[in-house]
């Protein structure tokens, strides 16, 4: 029995001895684990002789450092006693790292400049004809055709070129009206009332401008006077020269005043009808140089200019017509052919079009290819001439440089835009985050319209480091533009 009791008693101590180790350990863990935390309390405390405006002293917690609170506490989230920043983790908006750091982020960065930049735009179409350059040739007389000079489409006629000969009743009676009247004529006396000399040459001179108005030529009209001999036939003549591309009667036929009878085109000059897409119509400008290619003649650069821009949207393929006048003397352009055409943009300020051989000019609204240095009227159709300027075109001062950026230093998400700039004049290098406003992206570049200044430092590449650092630390950053510390503040109010 005294054994038993001997053997229960040592087992009991050793149980003691086992549970009191496990509370010391636990103890001595707990003591451990706050020195960390009495230490920085500590360091807050004793900054309590420096002024209020220079101490601000944030709570925040060691596993989510989202929660920031201006007074100690527990988090609401795992209900951990809260700690107080280091000071300069305080500032929202800036980050700082060590050169170390830097080389292992691999940062990168470029300076804010003032430049213009080249917008290049690849479009395709096709060749036409110039519509001003294509001619009707149609009878002015009711008559017969007896002769097609031209007797198939595809034929090159120069201007004033024999093209139909047409038998006509009326152009008889026209010339009889003419003959009676040059006869009156001869026959006035000398002693005749002068009334009646004007009547007749009033009559004489009415037959000269009908057979005019019936196609024949002055020479023509002479020739009849002269030999006293009315012609059956009149030839109508090519008003200018070109090519046939339409045949619409055939010798024999009777036809009508204003029966189309051929249409000729001059292919001299000719239309590129270029296909731009919606986002492309912010770079295209009236007057501007277009250089383009076709697969007939490989390696050969053709240019023109634009001269006119459809104001209707194409709504199956939401493109817009573009037109380019273009010069073709040797008829190397012909009808139909594919283009590949590039327009290369200068652009300046808000996303105008910088073209030295535009700006300051004056140009014509109708008339595109009529373009002066001074305020004048259109050649062609007597308008008063514009700016070219009111047309999207940048004037030529240093007003109109833009403010560029590469387009890799901007973090974008949705409507916000923001980079990272670095700091000036710090010990460590130092950042923070800029939410800016950008123009119109060109190639490798964005336009800054608002928020960076000439000569600041952008991170072009390690950005989105920079930017995931600031979200761990919860900072203000692309995906959290907010101040959460007052977020947090507000809630636990």
């Amino acid at each position: 029995m005294a054994g038993m009791t001997k053997k229960y008693i040592s087992f009991f101590l050793k149980k003691v001895v086992v549970i009191v180790f496990v509370i010391a350990a636990f103890v001595l863990g707990y003591k451990v684990n706050n020195i960390p935390n009495a230490t920085l309390l500590s360091n807050v405390i004793n900054q309590n002789d420096a002024p209020e405006s220079q101490i601000k002293t944030v709570w925040t917690c060691s596993m989510h450092p989202q929660i920031r609170q201006k007074e100690p506490g527990k988090c609401p989230i795992c209900f951990m006693d809260l700690i107080p920043l280091i000071q300069d983790e305080i500032d929202e908006t800036k980050i700082e790292f060590s050169e170390a750091a830097i080389k292992l982020m691999e940062l990168e960065t470029s300076p804010v400049e003032r430049k213009f930049v080249n917008k290049k735009l690849r479009l395709s179409g096709k060749v036409d004809y110039d519509e001003t350059r294509i001619k009707y040739i149609t009878s002015w007389i009711t008559g017969r055709i007896d002769r097609l000079y031209v007797d198939y489409t595809g034929i090159k006629v120069n201007k004033d070129d024999h093209m139909v000969y047409i038998y006509s009743p009326e152009l008889i009676s026209a010339q009889a009206e003419l003959l009676q009247a040059v006869k009156a004529l001869q026959n006035l006396k000398s002693d005749s009332v002068e009334s009646v000399g004007k009547s007749i040459l009033a009559t004489r001179d009415a037959a000269r401008e009908k057979l005019r108005l019936l196609g024949l030529k002055q020479e023509q009209i002479i020739e009849i006077e002269k030999s006293n001999k009315p012609v059956d036939h009149i030839t109508i003549y090519s008003p200018i020269g070109g090519v046939v591309i339409e045949k619409n009667a055939a010798e024999g036929m009777y036809v009508e005043t204003g029966t189309k009878i051929y249409t000729v085109a001059d292919l001299s000059h000719v239309w590129i009808k270029l296909d731009a897409y919606e986002s492309d119509m912010m770079w295209i400008r009236y007057g501007q140089e277009v250089e383009f290619s076709t697969e007939a003649y490989p390696g050969e650069i053709f240019k023109g200019k634009i001269s006119f821009i459809d104001p209707m949207l194409n709504p199956k393929t939401h493109t817009v017509k573009v037109r380019v006048s273009v010069e073709n003397p040797e008829g190397k352009l012909k009808p139909e052919m594919f283009v590949k055409a590039s327009i290369i943009s200068k652009i300046a300020d808000s996303g105008k079009v910088m073209d030295e051989q535009m700006a300051g000019k004056w140009i014509c609204p109708m008339h595109m290819d009529i373009v002066k240095d001074s305020p004048d009227t259109c050649d062609i159709c007597g308008m008063n001439l514009v700016r070219t300027e009111s047309l999207g075109f940048a004037a030529s001062d240093a007003n109109e440089t833009p403010l560029i950026i590469p387009a890799s230093a901007v973090l974008i998400t949705g409507k916000r835009a923001v980079v990272y700039v670095k700091l000036p004049g710090t010990q460590k290098p130092a950042y923070e985050g800029r939410e800016i406003v950008l123009g119109p992206r060109v190639e490798d570049y964005y336009i800054v319209e608002s928020g960076l200044e000439e000569d600041d430092i952008v991170v072009t590449n390690g950005n989105f480091k920079i930017d995931s650092e600031m979200q761990i630390r919860a900072k203000p950053s692309m995906m959290n533009p907010q101040d959460i510390m007052s977020e947090h503040q507000h809630s636990n109010d």
